[in-house]
């Protein structure tokens, strides 16, 4: 009987073993992108609010595209591409966002023209963690200075008018939320309407990515994994399957 029941004790703990392999119920991790975003309201004039031009989503649509934004005297651009996956055995997510030929005339009177010929976004998400980047080619920013190619993180440069900071341009903003997800914004212009003046309130976003974090990879119960854990159990169930066979042919000796 003892025997039996250590038998049965190993076969209970392999089962438990995967069993506990198995796949979690928890949603996988998640990816977006778009190549346009705009909630503004200027002074003297209606809000103008346009949702994600291009959102992709490694739920679907994984890729789209769209022809160009044409807002006048806001914004301006080329072909919008914008992309996003999942990969299922790792559990990484990728997302990334390019948009075309930029042309900003939401501050040109204030900071002159702003143009870029590529404006992109990206990030990836990994079970070493999240990484971000964005990447600006062909950038003109006028009266407003200077910003490299690959600009840090959160880069910043502030537009002022009659000495009063009415926006602020931030490149590569990146962002981390609170589930734990990336959002890099490779432009992201912000109205600030303040007491002494301004021209308006608002954000204008140019090429955003998002992701993560990662899910967990396959577990070890699927695929080989589950050849590996039933090799375990005949492993186990072997050695206690030859003492029970010793042991009834003891008591059939006597």
């Amino acid at each position: 009987m003892r025997v039996r029941m250590t038998g049965l004790a190993g076969v209970i703990a392999i089962a438990a073993l995967l069993v506990g392999a198995a796949p979690a119920s928890a949603a996988p991790g998640d990816a977006s992108a778009y190549g346009a975003k705009l909630n503004v309201t200027l002074l003297g004039s209606p809000a103008v609010n346009a949702e994600p031009f291009a959102a992709a989503n490694a739920n679907g649509p994984v890729q789209n595209s769209f022809a160009g934004v044409d807002l006048t005297g806001i914004l301006k651009t080329g072909v919008i591409n914008a992309s996003a996956s999942r990969d299922e055995k790792s559990g990484g997510v990728y997302s990334r966002a390019s948009t075309a030929d930029v042309r900003v005339d939401l501050l040109s009177k204030v900071t002159g023209k702003i143009s870029a010929e590529l404006v992109e976004a990206e990030c990836a998400a990994t079970q070493k963690g999240l990484t971000g980047k964005a990447k600006l080619a062909g950038v003109n920013l006028g009266k407003l200075g200077q910003v490299n190619a690959d600009p840090a993180a959160n880069t910043k440069l502030d537009v002022q008018l009659a000495g009063v900071k009415i926006a602020e341009v931030i490149f590569n903003e990146q962002i981390k939320n609170n589930d734990g997800s990336l959002t890099v914004n490779a432009i992201h212009i912000k109205l600030l309407q303040g007491v002494l003046g301004g021209i308006g309130t608002g954000d204008v976003i140019i090429s955003s990515a998002t992701c993560g974090p990662a899910d967990l990879p396959i577990p070890m119960a699927s695929g080989a994994g589950l050849w590996i854990g039933l090799g375990l159990l005949g492993v186990v169930a072997a050695p206690v399957g030859f003492v029970a066979l010793r042991r009834r042919a003891s008591l059939n000796a006597a």
